[in-house]
């Protein structure tokens, strides 16, 4: 097989081992197609915090794992999944806002009107909480072009 040709091969044959969830840049998962770090995102709307899911309530969602403090948390996700999505993929709100990806601590959130914005650490989330509509209107129109930047 010609080098070239042998290299392509390689690629596609290593692209297609990865999980589909691995090849989105779109969404903030780990290896395993996490998402938000094993936290329920109903929670966050809920019990108003960050609660981590149990391993054993799940449901995936656009080729994510998402987890679930209770069965009550994960059916509401599951009638409407959009409710419950934090903004960005899950990536950090301020970051996003700067025209860049940012992992997340999912213990550092904000709700603001019914969406869930999460930042990187807790000084991230302070500097991104001084301008909230200025910071969510820059995110919402950097989103499209970060979005399918890597990570």
């Amino acid at each position: 097989m010609p080098h070239l040709a042998r290299r392509t091969f390689l690629l596609l044959a290593l692209a297609a081992a990865l999980p589909a969830a691995a090849a989105d840049t779109a969404l903030n998962l780990d290896a395993a197609g996490l998402a938000l770090k094993g936290y329920d995102p109903v929670a966050y709307f809920r019990a108003g915090g960050p609660v981590r899911g149990r391993a054993d309530l799940t449901a995936s969602h656009d080729g994510a794992t998402y987890r679930f403090a209770s069965a009550e948390n994960r059916d509401a996700f599951l009638a409407a999944p959009a409710r419950y999505l934090p903004q960005y993929g899950g990536f950090c709100a301020w970051a996003v806002a700067q025209g860049d990806k940012a992992d997340i601590d999912p213990e550092v959130f904000r709700v603001v009107d019914d969406r869930l914005y999460l930042n990187y650490n807790r000084a991230i989330g302070t500097r991104w909480q001084l301008d909230i509509p200025g910071n969510v209107s820059k995110a919402d129109a950097n989103w499209p072009a970060v979005r399918a930047r890597p990570r």
